[in-house]
């Protein structure tokens, strides 16, 4: 998200959507043949056509967005020049230092993120380390906030998208088409703390659930009436104008999880992306660490339910890139090295591959991966969409 936010544009480029067609019809959902994560993690890619109504790997998939982070921090852990008051904004460094330094890089990294390193990069596969001459990169140029997530939720960059207050999404995301095919109508949600997200997946078009902002649906409409929660939101000071906290979206995600159980599911922790254009560095590296413990809690809650064990797929990602140095707070077309970014998946359909060496990703692939994941073909619709990263679901 950028660091200064511009005012609603009056244009509200309210697209008809007419590509899909009529609403789909209802049918029985598919039952899955239970697959452990290690019988599918050897498949690299898949061969052939998918058929219209196709059974993916997974029977879920959860395309989770950590805002902003940089792919320093995840492959190198914390960076020792910005555990400062000039560059990093830290007032007690020496207690930063002891909480999140060590001389092995790989140590430091596993601290801010025990779930991705002892996890996902055990038993699933990361794209875009310089170390491993990897690279994942980001195809609308612009490197901010609304552009990537357009590109990551629609296959493709819309050179029209330029701001973050742009509003309503004219494009169709992977989770607005993904709501109309069969077994999947009413079981694809999106939660997020950035409130622009109610535009992204264009909130009044798409007829899924979203959850964005401070100003998210009541409780009951997630899964659960829960009058603290939504008072929480009501009452909670506001830090950031458009932005609610981590914390507080965690809690409604989890119930809902628990009583809709989706089987397409969206999550945006936005926190680190406004500490670091608030310069606090000790602030961005103890969000980071925990929203990498929220991913693992809602891991952990799903596998431990019979609908998902074993059955579900995590795609763990950012939208943009940061500058080096004391350009770290910063990103957008202008910033050197904002352009680069780490894509991290775990689950049916991903292989067990560590950090993948030699690959060239680009953010763009995600939407048709999440599609692919699940025995749907997204660019049979929106054929400008780029392909999957693992290949074609069979």
């Amino acid at each position: 998200m950028e660091a200064v936010r511009l005012r609603r544009g009056t244009s509200q480029h309210r697209t008809v959507w007419a590509a899909v067609g009529a609403t789909a019809t209802s049918s029985r959902l598919f039952r899955l043949a239970r697959l452990s994560v290690c019988s599918v993690c050897s498949v690299v890619s898949f061969a052939g056509a998918v058929p219209a109504r196709a059974q993916g790997p997974a029977h879920a998939v959860v395309l989770i967005a950590m805002d902003g982070v940089r792919w320093q921090d995840l492959f190198h852990g914390a960076d020792t020049a910005l555990i400062s008051r000039r560059m990093g904004g830290v007032g007690d460094t020496a207690g930063l230092r002891k909480e999140f330094w060590r001389a092995d890089p790989r140590e430091r990294r596993r601290i801010i993120f025990p779930f991705i390193w002892d996890s996902v990069a055990t038993h699933g596969s990361i794209w875009g380390s310089p170390d491993a001459e990897s690279d994942a990169r980001v195809t609308n140029g612009l490197n901010f906030s609304y552009p990537g997530y357009n590109e990551m939720l629609t296959g493709r960059a819309d050179s029209r998208i330029d701001k973050n207050d742009y509003g309503p999404n004219p494009n169709v995301t992977v989770f607005e088409w993904l709501n109309t095919r069969p077994g999947l109508r009413g079981r694809v949600s999106a939660f997020a703390t950035w409130g622009v997200f109610n535009d992204i997946f264009n909130k009044d078009r798409s007829a899924h659930l979203v959850f964005a902002g401070w100003a998210p649906p009541a409780s009951r409409a997630v899964g659960t009436h829960d009058a603290t929660l939504d008072r929480l939101y009501r009452t909670t000071t506001r830090v950031w104008g458009d932005n609610a906290f981590d914390a507080l979206m965690q809690t409604a995600l989890l119930d809902h999880v628990k009583r809709h159980k989706p089987r397409a599911l969206f999550v945006g922790y936005g926190e680190t992306d406004d500490w670091a254009h608030s310069r606090r560095y000790d602030l961005t590296l103890r969000s980071a660490r925990s929203a990498d413990a929220f991913i693992a809690e809602l891991w952990n809650t799903m596998q431990a339910m019979r609908e998902y064990r074993g059955r579900t797929t995590f795609i763990i990602l950012t939208d943009h890139g940061r500058g080096e140095g004391d350009k770290w707070t910063d990103h957008g077309e202008d910033v050197d090295g904002a352009g680069q970014i780490w894509i991290a998946a775990m689950g049916p359909g991903i292989p067990s591959a560590g950090e993948l060496r030699g690959s060239r990703v680009t953010q763009a692939q995600v939407a048709a991966t999440v599609a692919s994941l699940l025995g749907e073909e997204f660019t049979r619709f929106e054929s400008r969409a780029a392909p999957p990263l693992v290949g074609r679901a069979p």
